[in-house]
């Protein structure tokens, strides 16, 4: 991991709704994230942990605060300015997957280098490369519909993966999983983050945040604590009860 930070929260706050209804989600919150890290953001439910995630990937905008990312001050941008950064910089995986039902696996994972500009043989070979690289290239003419929800996961992370993004983000990426495949996920990310991948995940899985590199955690939109794990082979079997 490198010293210098490839995302950047400074003095991060979001509020929702107004006057007597205001609600603070996320105040006040700093944060460093080096490249190759994976960060695990916990707390309990309606602490501010997704619009923390939403604030950092671009997806949402702080009423105060700065958002750093790859060096560049994103949350000035301009929507179009943004969107353009969104499609080539980040990655986002969704506890309920979010794939297009009329589409197959491969067809879901080219679809963001198709709107990100790549020609059709590009974004097709990136596809079945990643889709390789999950263990899903013998599922790529499967529509959503015909996968479990473990395989509907892999494809989803093939997908945030397709335009090489500075930072991959998951919010409860397991959360629909049952045991068996939330192992297989971990897994998955476990060999991401030792590729390089930056990842940034948000769960309430005690389990699933024992994998990271470091915890930050969240009370009421206040960062409660900041906590580097100690990670590795054993360490990750040893908690999950599998071996690596």
């Amino acid at each position: 991991m490198t010293a210098d930070p490839v995302l950047r929260a400074v003095g991060l706050t979001r509020v929702h709704g107004h006057g007597d209804n205001a609600i603070t989600a996320v105040d006040g919150v700093d944060l460093d994230i080096p490249t190759g890290q994976m960060l695990a953001v916990t707390g309990p439910s309606g602490c501010g942990k997704s619009t923390l995630l939403r604030l950092l990937g671009g997806l949402d905008r702080p009423d105060e605060g700065e958002v750093w990312l790859g060096g560049r001050r994103i949350d000035l941008l301009g929507e179009r300015a943004l969107a353009r950064l969104r499609r080539r910089t980040v990655g986002f995986v969704h506890q309920d997957f979010q794939l297009m039902d009329e589409l197959t696996a491969a067809e879901n994972v080219e679809l963001p280098a198709l709107l990100a500009g790549d020609a059709p043989r590009t974004a097709r070979g990136r596809a079945a490369a990643l889709l390789d690289r999950v263990g899903m290239a013998d599922r790529d003419r499967h529509l959503p519909s015909e996968l479990s929800g473990g395989q509907r996961q892999r494809v989803a992370i093939a997908r945030a993966l397709v335009n090489t993004p500075l930072v991959v983000f998951a919010d409860e990426p397991t959360g629909n999983l049952d045991t068996a495949a939330t192992h297989d996920i971990l897994r998955l990310f476990a060999d991401l983050r030792a590729a390089g991948q930056t990842l940034v995940l948000v769960t309430h899985d005690e389990r699933v945040a024992a994998t990271a590199d470091r915890v930050v955690s969240l009370r009421d939109g206040v960062s409660a604590g900041d906590t580097p794990l100690v990670v590795g082979g054993s360490r990750l079997g040893g908690l999950l009860g599998w071996e690596r």
